[in-house]
């Protein structure tokens, strides 16, 4: 196996959804879902919906929260503190 094809392939795949804080949101997003309410099945739901979509694209201001699951004030904002 090449490592390097490997890095450089999760490289692009990272760089595509919007970079290390697109990754960092949709962690936190995840997190969210699991600590969320409702059964396995649906928290799996939550969680594949939820990565459809990158948590946050290039020149936006904030990230999205994870829908139905923690508080929005929860959420980080992309180069500043969580809401107020």
């Amino acid at each position: 196996m090449d490592l390097k094809k490997l890095a450089n392939k999760a490289k692009k795949t990272i760089d595509e959804r919007g970079g290390v804080d697109s990754l960092k949101a949709d962690a936190e997003e995840l997190k969210k879902v699991a600590k969320g309410k409702g059964s396995l099945g649906d928290k799996a739901k939550r969680a594949a919906q939820a990565l459809k979509e990158p948590g946050a694209k290039p020149g936006e201001g904030e990230m999205k929260p994870a829908q139905g699951a923690g508080r929005p004030s929860d959420t980080p904002r992309k180069g500043g503190p969580p809401h107020e």
